[in-house]
């Protein structure tokens, strides 16, 4: 099968197409023909030989953890009724046209869903849904989004407004800004703009100009700068880092604020959870309430160039690998 390597941590040039043997599923898990792989920001970081503590890996590796496709062959104690079914996972080695995964970790696609979009909410659909009940929005709420047009922004502007919150979105340029307008934002901040914590006091509007819940999808000064911007007993989540690192942030002055900090830890969700969540994403997807951005899909062969704009933070929501077509197989096929 065809797979992307990370041949040593390096530059997106150290993705390399290479043929691997196809994965063999083991008692209870099943083979996976992979139509999409997500791809999220962590990935480069780590091909780039960060994160180490947190991710210990060692080149030469298959990168990516999230797919979608169609059940292709089933290990032993698996049963039947999962042979031909349009499913994702978090699956290790998720750059290739085969993966295999436990059968306990599947999440059957509803018809009304694609494959595309199915991938490109395994990660971002989970986590966000996640933290709009870790933070407990509700309709009383100001929320400030930052990063809010990327892949995990877009889903979180959309369930923020949902639950009837007034939204803020931060990110950066025109394009971006109408996009999370678009998707229904209140309000939107452009990033670059020097005086962005201002203006987005002014958008959160109330006495004190303060958002209740913060989710902070991009972390280092941004994140940082703001935290000034939560009122007083509100919520902080710190849950993203393309900007090099989490957000550095005050716990004493959290505490006599009163602001509940939260942080990537919390949102590392049990396998029921996990199953919950996902299926939660994938019903209101289906039912056309959230909408997958995807901002381009690159082949296999691309991995490369797909790190090259995950880095760039140029394309509007996700960046998503595409695998083999989408095909159903013989029953009873087993491994």
């Amino acid at each position: 099968m065809r797979a992307a390597q990370v041949t040593r941590f390096g530059d997106p040039s150290v993705l390399i197409t290479t043929d691997l043997p196809d994965p063999v599923p083991a008692p209870g898990e099943v083979l996976i023909d992979v139509a999409y792989a997500d791809t999220i920001f962590v990935e480069t970081q780590i091909r780039s030989g960060w994160g180490g503590d947190y991710f210990p890996v060692t080149p030469p590796y298959v990168p990516g953890g999230g797919v979608s496709g169609v059940v292709s062959a089933l290990g032993p104690d698996v049963p039947e009724e999962w042979l031909g079914r349009r499913v994702t996972s978090f699956v290790t080695g998720a750059y290739a046209d085969r993966a295999v995964a436990a059968a306990s970790a599947l999440t059957p696609v509803p018809d009304a869903l694609d494959l595309l979009d199915a991938a490109a909410l395994v990660h971002d659909g989970v986590t966000s849904t996640g933290l709009l009940e870790l933070t407990a929005v509700a309709e009383t709420d100001r929320v400030l989004i930052l990063g809010a047009s990327g892949g995990m922004g877009t889903l979180l502007v959309q369930l923020a407004h949902a639950r009837g919150a007034r939204v803020v979105g931060v990110a950066r340029g025109e394009a971006k800004l109408a996009l999370v307008r678009d998707l229904g934002a209140d309000a939107v901040v452009d990033a670059t703009s020097p005086d962005w914590p201002a203006l987005a006091r002014h958008a959160l509007g109330g006495p004190d100009g303060a958002a209740d819940v913060v989710l902070d999808g991009v972390g280092g000064q941004l994140g940082a700068t703001a935290f000034p911007l939560t009122a007083n007993g509100g919520r902080f989540s710190a849950h993203g880092a393309p900007s090099g690192g989490f957000a550095t942030l005050d716990p004493t002055e959290a505490k006599h604020r009163d602001i509940t900090l939260f942080g990537i830890g919390d949102v590392q969700f049990t396998p029921t959870d996990l199953s919950r969540l996902t299926a939660q994403a994938f019903g209101e997807a289906a039912a056309g309430r959230l909408r997958a951005v995807v901002g381009e899909v690159f082949s296999l062969e691309e991995a490369g160039a797909a790190h090259r704009a995950v880095e760039g933070r140029e394309l509007l929501g996700k960046v998503v690998l595409k695998g083999r077509p989408e095909t159903q197989v013989p029953a009873g096929r087993r491994q």
